[in-house]
């Protein structure tokens, strides 16, 4: 099996996920992708990387078009997947929702988590968080920083409040949202781009 993965994806920030790929004989190569972070490479997609090679001519994202039906997005953090559909990344975010719905693409967003003590407490714990459900009990760690006593963000998402949006824009867009630990996700991966 290979696996693409989008040019944009950091480097050496999925370490976890990609000893877990090579240790399953999965190859990973790098390619710009209009939609996901993460697909299967097929006839379709290898097609494209050969013409264009073929030719000396740069791939770009928008080559990949038409050549694939599912994907996934990864995202290391709750924290991430808050500032993309609350925060300044939304309206990025939501393009690639609308892409992903207007070309037949079925999008997966995984979020990595760990529960755990949040950083701004002594004894506040998050819990790991394992599907959508499970947000009603997310506690924001941007709520409990405070500076001379007074809460800095009152007003920062809350796990209810992203749960209801993550729901609505399943609803909307058709993508669907999966939660995993980090050393779960390349499973994870794998198992959503078979389907």
């Amino acid at each position: 099996m290979i696996l693409l993965e989008d040019k944009a994806q950091k480097e050496n920030k999925h370490i976890i996920k990609n000893e877990y790929w090579k240790s399953k004989g999965i190859e990973v190569e790098r390619v710009p992708l209009p939609v996901g972070d993460y697909v299967i490479a097929n006839e379709k997609t290898q097609d494209v990387m050969k013409r264009k090679n073929a030719r000396g001519i740069q791939i770009k994202k928008m080559d990949f078009l038409g050549t694939y039906d599912v994907c996934v997005d990864s995202k290391y953090s709750i924290d991430e997947i808050v500032q993309d559909v609350a925060g300044k990344q939304h309206d990025r975010f939501k393009d690639e929702l609308l892409l992903a719905q207007n070309n037949g693409i079925k999008l997966h967003i995984v979020i990595e988590n760990e529960g755990g003590l949040i950083k701004y407490t002594r004894d506040v714990y998050n819990p790991t968080i394992t599907c959508l459900d499970d947000l009603h009990s997310w506690k924001n760690p941007r709520l409990f920083i405070r500076k001379n006593g007074k809460q800095l963000y009152p007003r920062a998402t809350r796990g209810i409040t992203l749960q209801k949006i993550l729901y609505t824009m399943q609803e909307k867009y058709g993508c669907e949202f999966h939660f995993c630990t980090p050393k779960e996700s390349g499973r994870l991966i794998v198992d959503l781009l078979e389907k």
